[in-house]
């Protein structure tokens, strides 16, 4: 049995999966709020309620906000703050008294699609996430590729490529660059620019809600992200060229970006044909769970026996 946890900065959700990747049992609970200590215990009460229902020992990923550190490994870059400067892995282990595997919840994302969601078969998946921010993951053969820095498919912050003369110097960004991807293609930033371009405040689905319904401003805002988000993924390609790319987060479910974008990123891509598929989640809520349980994949089972992702 696996065991996958996704760690939110607002819940904590769990599942088991058997050995063919069918979901057995999931639990969710609200994250104590800032707490590190009583997110541990959290954590370690959802393991043990799924084995107690299960009647089984379980191994354990871990999907998280922000990396561990190759230099320090402690966890940086999450937006859950009580994360970082911790050992996150070895706590837990501490804790569970068993090996634990930790990943990027984009990661985990990209992972969970490229095993058995959209991407299932094909040999390299990039995972984006397209919701409060903006990220990415990258998986190569059923694997998380994580990087030597632990920043692989961190394509949030980036800068927009091929940015218009009105797209300069960009909005500040959180990360204090000014024109990073995530502040042009996050479920905010699609608001913040419609309120620039019409004074009218409105959040990311209902300004696709609108669009479909004809609404000439509203198709003007989602014509703008769609031409931003193919610039954003033709660099992607050109970088990574993956057979396929996966879309998750709240703006994943708007369907006219799987027809558009493909057709918007063609003249930035270096090439005279374009195999690269881009795809709806699966799994959709569920892939960043899913992800972290398939952290052990079928031949690293044990739960002894600690392995690197």
């Amino acid at each position: 049995m696996r065991i996958g946890i996704d760690l939110g900065g607002s819940k904590i959700e769990a599942l088991a999966l058997d050995a063919g990747g069918r979901e057995i049992l999931r639990r969710r609970i609200a994250t104590p709020a800032g707490d590190y200590g009583a997110t541990l215990s959290a954590i370690a009460t959802l393991v043990a309620e799924i084995e107690h229902a299960t009647g089984a020992r379980g191994t354990i990923g871990l999907g998280t906000p922000g990396a561990i550190s190759p230099a320090t490994g402690l966890i940086k870059n999450a937006n859950s703050t009580c994360l970082i400067g911790h050992a996150l892995d070895r706590d837990l282990e501490k804790l569970l008294g068993r090996p634990v595997r930790v990943a990027n919840d984009a990661n985990c994302f990209a992972l969970s699609e490229s095993v058995d969601g959209a991407g299932a078969g094909a040999e390299s998946v990039f995972g984006v996430i397209l919701g409060t921010g903006v990220g990415g993951g990258i998986a190569i053969a059923r694997r998380v590729l994580v990087g030597a820095n632990a920043i692989a498919g961190e394509w949030g912050h980036n800068p927009l490529p091929w940015p218009r003369d009105e797209e300069r110097p960009g909005p500040l960004c959180y990360c204090g660059r000014h024109g990073c991807i995530e502040s042009f293609l996050s479920g905010p930033a699609l608001a913040r620019d419609h309120v620039e371009a019409t004074g009218e405040r409105l959040e990311a689905d209902e300004i696709a809600r609108r669009a479909g319904a004809g609404d000439a401003r509203a198709e003007a805002t989602l014509a703008r992200y769609e031409e931003r988000l193919a610039r954003a993924l033709a660099s992607v390609i050109n970088l990574l060229d993956p057979d396929a790319i996966v879309l998750g987060g709240g703006l994943s479910l708007i369907e006219r970006l799987y027809v558009n974008v493909p057709r918007l990123w063609a003249p930035y891509v270096f090439s005279d044909r374009i195999a690269t598929r881009l795809l709806p989640p699966l799994h959709g809520d569920a892939s960043g769970v899913r992800g972290a349980a398939w952290l052990w994949p079928a031949d690293a089972s044990d739960a002894n026996a600690p392995q690197a992702p």
